[in-house]
């Protein structure tokens, strides 16, 4: 899967559902922007958090937007294979497969 382009399709689509639902996609925004900045935790270690449950519940445009996110934030390769560890533990067999597709994606977009 290119990873590339399934990161330009979710921004694609984010935007044309804001032009659907503008009042309900900008208070989803404020809500992104209120929880992702430091506070008790660091916004990595809130990224590390928002990809191990990308994982577990199935999102690829998720892991797609939070490994880019996670990689902007220069985690390595080995942080990305953890935080896949704790989602499988959580997820089971399932997320082994998304782990999968969040690696892929770690390796693509960090070119």
């Amino acid at each position: 899967m290119d990873h590339v382009k399934g990161l330009q399709n979710v921004v694609e689509n984010s935007k044309n559902l804001g032009a659907a639902l503008p009042n309900e996609m900008k208070a989803f925004s404020n809500l992104f922007g209120e929880v992702f900045k430091d506070g008790a935790l660091t916004v990595k270690e809130k990224e590390y958090i928002a990809l191990g449950i990308a994982v577990a519940v199935r999102c690829e445009g998720c892991i797609e937007a939070h490994t880019r996110n996670l990689i902007n934030l220069d985690v390595s390769r080995e942080e990305i294979a953890e935080i896949i560890s704790v989602a499988v533990l959580m997820g089971g067999g399932p997320s082994t497969i998304y782990g999968g597709k969040a690696l892929e994606a770690f390796d693509q977009l960090s070119k």
